[in-house]
């Protein structure tokens, strides 16, 4: 088992314990990923529940699993759509209001196990130069789901 530096997603950040590679005919490792949907969905749970800041590839890689353009988030959180751009592209810190509202946003649209109020998501949501990794591994046989969240 090796762990997997997980940038295929968009993120730097994502490491996936437990993965097995696999030897193809030509004798090269690999490694397959099953169930991206459900490992988006476990990227995207430690993202909403870490106690830093988000990034602004980590609010690209929520607001495109929430299936929202720049311009429709930027009316749900009251800003324009080069606001959201600029947060993306790391131009600008998060506005930190903004934040909130769209982790819950995620935690609702996506169906997240995160139970946390505003209140603490607030909280999560100001703007920090620590950058925050995303640990999963993969579960065992015996384990509902495929990926359970180590650390976020």
């Amino acid at each position: 088992m090796t762990s997997h530096h997980y940038t295929e997603c968009g993120l730097q950040n994502v490491y996936i314990d437990g993965l097995v590679p696999v030897v193809d005919d030509d004798g090269d490792e690999l490694i397959i990923v099953p169930a991206i949907n459900e490992l988006h969905n476990t990227i995207a749970l430690g993202i909403v529940s870490h106690e830093h800041g988000m990034s602004g590839d980590e609010l690209r890689f929520l607001r495109t699993e929430m299936g929202y353009t720049q311009a429709e988030l930027a009316m749900i959180v009251h800003h324009d759509k080069q606001s959201i751009g600029r947060w993306e592209r790391a131009e600008y810190e998060i506005d930190s209001s903004a934040e909130a509202i769209i982790r819950k946003l995620a935690i609702e649209k996506l169906g997240l196990t995160e139970h946390s109020g505003i209140e603490v998501l607030s909280k999560r949501s100001v703007p920090s130069a620590k950058v925050q990794p995303i640990n999963i591994r993969k579960a065992a046989e015996d384990q509902n789901g495929l990926y359970v969240l180590s650390a976020a």
